[in-house]
């Protein structure tokens, strides 16, 4: 079983090191100046560019999301993710991986505070003329059918969830920076994931990002 679990890590290694590195070569043909989305498999997912496509968005939209992607990778790929796209206006959701059992022990709010900070310095640093938006993270539902089987969602629940968007929104305040929620068109009437858009508990489909698009609408303008 060990050996098991190790071939499936080391296999979902691969393909997040076989993402980066087509992000790195596509960035060489990138447009700088344009509009970037950037994070883990929630962005990933996120059919953004076809979106702003449709609605007549004017200049280069960019989606660099890796799925399973923790802040800490993040960072480690920073220049490829954000900085080398030199985006004048970026959408960022990357740390609710980050909500799990921490190396050392250390508690997960500690160690998601510290990196998205280091992320913000960094930008703020390097990019100090873009727009930031940091994203709330999206609700998740654990009593879906797919939800019930998630181990994901034993500590990443809607509590923690809140707890982590409070962080995030006063680090946005601290940064100067924008701090939007456009998920109340993705929650039922207990504030879970739609149960409709969901198989996993807590990746949507593209009716649900939609939704999420309609109501960013207002920062693409």
């Amino acid at each position: 079983m060990e050996d098991m679990e190790k071939r499936i890590r080391e296999m979902f290694q691969r393909e997040k090191d076989k993402k980066l590195e087509n992000y790195r070569q596509l960035n060489r043909y990138a447009v700088k100046g344009g509009t970037l989305f950037t994070g883990s498999s929630l962005m990933e997912l996120f059919p953004v560019c076809e979106y702003c496509m449709d609605a007549g968005i004017k200049g280069p939209v960019y989606n660099r999301g890796i799925g399973g992607y923790v802040t800490d990778e993040f960072l480690k790929a920073l220049d490829v993710m954000l900085l080398d796209l030199e985006p004048s206006r970026v959408f960022i959701n990357i740390g609710t991986n980050d909500i799990s059992a921490q190396p050392g022990g250390e508690p997960w709010q500690v160690h998601l505070e510290k990196n998205y900070r280091t992320i913000l310095c960094a930008l703020k640093e390097k990019l100090p003329e873009a727009t930031v938006y940091m994203m709330a993270y999206y609700p998740v539902n654990p009593d879906t059918p797919g939800g019930k089987q998630n181990p994901g969602l034993v500590v990443r629940t809607n509590a923690a969830l809140e707890e982590a968007n409070r962080m995030v929104a006063l680090l946005a305040r601290e940064f100067g920076y924008h701090y939007i929620d456009v998920n109340d068109g993705l929650k039922d009437e207990q504030g879970r994931l739609l149960a409709e858009h969901t198989q996993d508990g807590m990746h949507f489909d593209a009716e649900a990002y939609r939704s999420v698009f309609e109501r960013l609408l207002p920062y693409l303008a």
